[in-house]
């Protein structure tokens, strides 16, 4: 990993990830303008069907209107009743939802039962029956037209909550990709951090008091980075731990029960050479946080552990308003330091991870970056899933 070709394998890696992001944006954008397009022109189409229909209500009623001539009101009404019909055949062959096409079905049945009152008021009136003429216009023939005019209506309504629905599903997927390409992004902005590029002449032997690293451990502080001189052990345990946090993201993506989440939170917490992870979730109205799920403390503590509300002076706290990384420096024998890095989602900020941290890490970059990947790892399970009910926050409790 100290060489020039690795390094820009990874700038490339990030760029892919991206790249692709963006062409995906796109893409996405382009197919909800198309689709607001078409739920303008069913809107406007459904708009004329209505207006044709009450156009014919009005036409019709002059058969019985005196001083009317009936028999080119006759006329005008057929003409308006077949335009209404087309209308709506047209509407139901451009609708894309099912209760769309299914109001549409319903239209086209009452403007079918339409066309037959007004074949029995024209015979009324060709008969001379004024009076039965006027009862089958102003009563059957109103309230059929109104219930077709309604059921034009609710397709409309129905096409436009299939519209709103796939663009919240669309923005959805824009937020996890976005989420996946920092994500990749970051993990490559750690390891180009941390790496040590390859030195010219002979590198000094590592301590010999150094402990190993075993596979998959994460060591962030401590012996393996006593001396400067030993290159080739840091490179080598840096890239240890970017894999091993690598493989840590993987998994908390694919987790799917609270017993693997806590787990997982006991490998982050190695990670970070923390005595103790908690995650905080946001009540639904966002007045405070609350403990849901923790590592390195008794079960009984995380349940007498008390809401911390939203304007609280800690920096929990702070984290959930600023939707920043909030840094608690330790006191040499008094306590030990902390880390909160807020949990980031679409919405905003819905929650927060406390981390505290031992030998005085929390001032470590590498720390710090590994705290918000894995907060940012962690709020895309959380956002991903559901929304925490209070009653389970107040348990302790978290649904995945």
């Amino acid at each position: 990993m100290r060489s020039r070709p690795a390094r820009l394998a990874l700038v490339a890696v990030a760029l892919i990830a991206a790249g692709g992001a963006a062409v995906f944006l796109l893409q996405s954008e382009k197919q909800i303008s198309e689709r607001r397009t078409k739920l303008r022109t069913f809107d406007r189409q459904a708009h004329e069907a209505a207006r044709v229909l009450a156009d014919a209500r009005a036409a019709q009623q002059a058969y019985v209107a005196a001083g009317q001539g009936f028999v080119f009101w006759m006329s005008k009404v057929a003409s308006l009743i077949d335009e209404g019909a087309r209308a709506v055949d047209n509407l139901r062959a451009s609708a894309g939802s099912a209760s769309a096409r299914e109001s549409l079905l319903q239209a086209g049945a009452t403007i079918t039962e339409f066309g037959n009152v007004d074949r029995r008021a024209r015979d009324y009136v060709s008969s001379g029956q004024q009076l039965m003429a006027g009862d089958v216009v102003f009563t059957e023939g109103g309230e059929i037209a109104a219930q077709a005019s309604r059921l034009i209506e609710a397709a409309r309504l129905g096409e436009s909550q299939a519209f709103d629905e796939s663009e919240a599903g669309l923005r959805r997927r824009h937020a996890y990709t976005l989420g996946g390409a920092a994500a990749v992004g970051g993990i490559v902005m750690v390891l180009l951090a941390i790496v040590v590029p390859k030195r010219e002449g002979p590198i000094a032997e590592a301590s010999s008091d150094a402990p190993p690293v075993a596979d998959g451990e994460l060591m962030l502080r401590g012996a393996p980075f006593q001396k400067a001189e030993a290159s080739g052990q840091e490179a080598r345990q840096s890239v240890q731990v970017l894999k091993a946090a690598a493989q840590l993201c993987t998994e908390l993506g694919r987790v799917s029960d609270p017993e693997a989440l806590k787990k997982l939170l006991g490998r982050a917490a190695g990670a970070l050479d923390a005595s103790g992870l908690i995650i905080w979730i946001g009540s639904p109205a966002g007045a405070d946080l609350r403990p849901v799920l923790a590592h390195g403390y008794p079960p009984h503590a995380l349940a007498r552990m008390a809401p911390v509300p939203r304007s609280a002076d800690n920096a929990a706290a702070a984290a959930y308003r600023t939707s920043a990384l909030q840094i608690v420096l330790s006191r040499p024998g008094a306590s030990s330091g902390a880390l909160v890095a807020p949990l980031l989602s679409p919405e905003g900020c819905i929650g927060a991870l406390t981390a505290e941290i031992n030998a005085r890490g929390e001032t470590s970059d590498a720390v710090q970056a590994l705290a918000e990947i894995f907060a940012a790892q962690l709020a895309s399970v959380l956002a991903a899933s559901s929304s925490v009910p209070a009653a389970n926050a107040a348990q302790g409790q978290i649904a995945i």
